[in-house]
């Protein structure tokens, strides 16, 4: 983890992929998000972070935080290493087959909208539900400039919709019977 806070490194191969984070082991640090805006975010970050060192556990990429955000409450998660793991109600595990699709968005919160709608599009038109976003903030304006500028990490929980499935294949064969 760099000075800042912000993580060294990230799985920037995750972009534009499905990936299953099903039985990992997570850390979640509850948050205030009073409208989705987070209070105290750097605070509850270094919070977090003493928990971990208290716990005596690792994280897989150390400052990689998942940040959900709700209207009153939030979470803030970090995906820990496969290890022995203490007792802890902050420590958990994500269930099987928990998949996300990640898209690296270059830019701050005020330009995220096109990269939001792209995520959510992708999943819709491959028949997959849109659950949980989180995102990843990469860099922070400390850092910024000497990383190539604001990047964050979006990622969506999403499951299979067999009736999404089912619209999507009347659809094609709709469209297929039109264009003949």
């Amino acid at each position: 983890m760099l000075a800042c806070g912000c993580p060294e490194n990230y799985p920037e191969d995750w972009s534009g992929k499905d990936i299953d984070l099903g039985g990992q082991y997570i850390h979640r640090q509850p948050i205030p998000t009073p409208l989705h805006m987070p209070v105290a975010f750097e605070v509850y970050l270094q919070r977090q972070q003493r928990s971990l060192f208290d716990l005596e556990v690792h994280e897989r990429w150390p400052g990689f935080a998942l940040v959900e955000t709700g209207i009153w409450r939030g979470k803030i998660t970090r995906l820990l290493e496969d290890e022995q793991v203490p007792p802890s109600h902050l420590v958990s595990y994500l269930p099987n087959a928990y998949m996300v699709r990640a898209l690296l968005h270059r830019g701050n919160v005020s330009t995220i909208r096109p990269s939001l709608r792209q995520l959510q599009q992708g999943l819709l038109d491959s028949g997959y539900m849109p659950k949980t976003l989180y995102l990843c903030h990469l860099t922070c304006p400390r850092c910024s400039t000497q990383r190539g500028g604001d990047k964050i990490m979006l990622l969506r929980h999403w499951q299979e919709s067999p009736v999404l499935t089912k619209r999507l294949s009347k659809q094609k064969t709709n469209n297929t019977a039109t264009n003949q």
